[in-house]
């Protein structure tokens, strides 16, 4: 496990939330780990797995474990793991937590109880249940635009005070409560959405769990370097330079589906194949995202 450089980062600075390659709809072990090396040679020193843009739905416990395994193996001793285990039934998210400690996860992230929508204090229950699963440090995540459920401040309250409960990745898009939440709760603050990582950072956030960053990751890691040296008008032009990107891949709301097309588009996989429900980027999709990488610099106008 990477060295612990800040207790104000305790995952890092720069996540991504990484995709699970396949083949034909199987994972595609080599690739996942090809790419995890390539994100952390690239300005990560963290990774999500097995998250929503990981297709954490639709992939199984065995799948899932020996995806951890292999990225841990491959980049644990240079990057934090944090493994999704997310579930709207307590009860398989509490074995998710346990198969990912086994696996060798050097942390979870836990997402609110997705579609049954429950009140507060079962959301805090379920977190907790989760929580007290494994000895690995929890990444709570506040996605209410696909759980159905935010997190109130309240329940963020009671669950930082847990001692395993550290971070947030917050993707509720409200930028003002970050300051006050911050301060309040002591816990790390991770942003949740590639777009909105400056604001979040003005406000006392100390890095994202981002999609885009799978193909501007090192890009981010300056900008972010460059935020902490109080040099705010470079960290905006680097996050300028992204902006196209970041629009093509986040844009239409497949996450997982764009990223997937980006990456196979740049060769750093080499399938974009998903499962369902998810469908594969089509070829003016892919268009798009080849325009938007262009745009970014990412891509030889030569290769268009």
């Amino acid at each position: 496990m990477p060295h612990v450089t800040s207790s104000s980062r305790p995952f890092g600075a720069v996540l991504s939330a990484m995709v699970t390659p396949m083949s034909d709809g199987e994972i595609d072990l080599d690739a996942a780990v090809s790419l995890a090396k390539h994100l952390v040679d690239n300005g990560h020193d963290g990774l999500v797995l097995n998250g929503t843009t990981g297709e954490a739905p639709t992939t199984h416990a065995p799948e899932k474990a020996e995806l951890v395994e292999a990225v841990v193996e491959a980049v644990g001793d240079r990057a934090y793991v944090v493994a999704g285990a997310g579930s709207n039934d307590t009860l398989h998210a509490v074995r998710m937590a346990e198969q990912a400690a086994e696996a060798g996860a050097h942390g979870l992230l836990v997402v609110s109880p997705y579609y049954s929508r429950p009140s507060q204090p079962g959301l805090a229950l379920h977190v907790t249940s989760v929580a007290d699963a494994t000895d690995l440090p929890v990444m709570l995540y506040d996605v209410p635009g696909r759980a159905g459920v935010r997190m109130a401040p309240a329940t963020i309250d009671a669950l930082a005070a847990h001692d395993r409960v550290i971070a947030m990745k917050d993707a509720s898009g409200d930028v003002a409560s970050v300051a006050d939440m911050t301060a309040r709760t002591g816990l790390a603050w991770y942003c949740g959405d590639d777009a909105l990582t400056l604001p979040f950072l003005a406000h006392g956030a100390c890095g994202v769990v981002g999609v885009a960053t799978h193909v501007v990751g090192a890009v981010f890691a300056e900008m972010i370097r460059a935020w902490d040296a109080g040099d705010h008008v470079r960290a905006l032009e680097l996050y300028r330079t992204t902006t196209p990107a970041v629009q093509a891949i986040n844009g239409a709301g497949f996450q997982a589906v764009f990223a997937k097309a980006a990456l196979e588009v740049l060769g750093l996989i080499p399938s974009r194949s998903v499962r369902l429900p998810y469908v594969p980027a089509s070829e003016q999709d892919v268009d798009d995202i080849r325009a938007g990488l262009r745009a970014a610099g990412l891509l030889d106008a030569a290769l268009a």
